[in-house]
């Protein structure tokens, strides 16, 4: 006989999720203390170098958000976007399309209005920024409103799909959502960080949306990391974790979508890649040091302003190799002038050529003294 799959959200007592707080108690208290550390060493840095680690932040949260779902998005476009709404200075990078701008205000609604309620409309105006042309690629997406079809989660070739996970019914989604919405915007006797946890396996298991879901579970979870910060200011990307180990994330979903409703497994993962992200944010902080040291040691150094551009290009990570002509095409300039810049540079001891030579010369910043 046929086993019939019983998803989570049909169960008797869904959505009563219960934990072993015991098992949690030693990785939950790791994550908040590195919390603590990681928050102390932003507060020492200058208003400067905290407004440039918040801006680094959240462009690769944009970024990684968007590519665990397939979606590559220009990381020169995306950061562009940001530190304009930021209000921070960054001359010479490119304007950001529409589909970006999106993706950023919906980040940025969510990190930075964190102490907002979130409401349903807060989220059709999410669901709207994320598909402002009302497609998803070549099909039409119902934009800012529930939906009205079945959703699965499907992965394999046509005629031999695999359905990972099968939705509540959509004529269920007012309720769902409303149950959500009023647990979500009490006050409860719950550490936040574990409230972002479970928010965020709740959202993605109700499936309100036609598409985006994964993008907004993953907005609401850092709404509410933000408010376990207690500031807007952000240094760690928990999206940036979760694209790494996306293969466990789409394991823990799935397995725990299909299991009972004790959420230990999940929360301990979820808690467990929190303690990654926190310790791959110390490289980021170590980036914004390495920046300023470098326009520090370089303040008097007489530079043009497509020089500077292009020092904060590699500075904040070129993509692929500098080369001459590369440069050209950014600058919008000759490749004679792009290669005086780069000379000049050379000459300056600045940046170095890169072994390979001929056609294929490139070149990189000079290593510190």
């Amino acid at each position: 006989m046929r086993r019939i799959n019983t998803y989570i959200h049909q169960l008797a007592d869904w959505p009563q999720f219960t934990w072993q707080a015991t098992a949690l108690e030693s990785l939950l208290g790791t994550v908040r203390n590195q919390q603590g550390r990681l928050l102390g060493r932003l507060d020492g840095l200058g208003l400067d170098l905290r407004a440039e680690a918040t801006l680094q932040t959240l462009t690769l949260d944009v970024l990684k958000s968007s590519e665990i779902e397939g979606e590559i998005l220009p990381p020169a476009s995306v950061r562009s976007s940001l530190a304009h709404r930021l209000g921070l200075e960054q001359g010479g990078l490119p304007p950001a399309d529409c589909r970006v701008e999106g993706v950023v205000a919906m980040m940025l609604d969510a990190t930075q209005q964190a102490e907002q309620p979130l409401t349903a409309e807060r989220l059709f105006a999410w669901h709207h920024a994320l598909f402002p042309t009302g497609h998803s690629g070549l099909y039409a997406v119902q934009v800012g409103a529930w939906r009205t079809g079945p959703m699965q989660v499907v992965s394999g070739p046509l005629g031999r799909e695999r359905v990972h996970y099968e939705a509540p019914p959509a004529d269920m989604m007012v309720a769902h959502m409303q149950q959500f919405l009023e647990w979500f915007n009490a006050p409860l006797d719950l550490d936040p960080v574990l409230k972002a946890a479970v928010a965020h396996f709740w959202f993605v298991t109700i499936h309100p949306f036609d598409d985006g879901n994964g993008r907004i579970a993953r907005a609401i979870a850092d709404l509410q990391l933000t408010r376990a910060d207690g500031t807007g200011q952000r240094c760690y990307s928990m999206s940036a974790q979760i694209q790494a180990e996306r293969q466990d994330y789409y394991h823990l979903l799935e397995t725990s979508q299909r299991g009972t409703l004790d959420l230990t497994p999940w929360l301990t993962w979820f808690l467990s890649c929190l303690g990654r992200a926190l310790t791959s944010a110390e490289h980021t902080l170590g980036q914004v040091l390495t920046k300023a040291r470098f326009w520090e040691r370089h303040q008097q150094t007489p530079l043009s302003e497509r020089q500077r551009h292009l020092l904060t290009r590699l500075l904040d990570g070129f993509e692929g190799k500098l080369t001459t002509s590369k440069w050209a095409r950014i600058a919008k300039c000759s490749q004679d002038t792009a290669g005086r810049d780069i000379t000049d540079l050379i000459s300056k001891g600045i940046i170095v050529r890169e072994s390979a030579g001929g056609r294929s010369t490139s070149y990189r910043l000079a290593p510190e003294a």
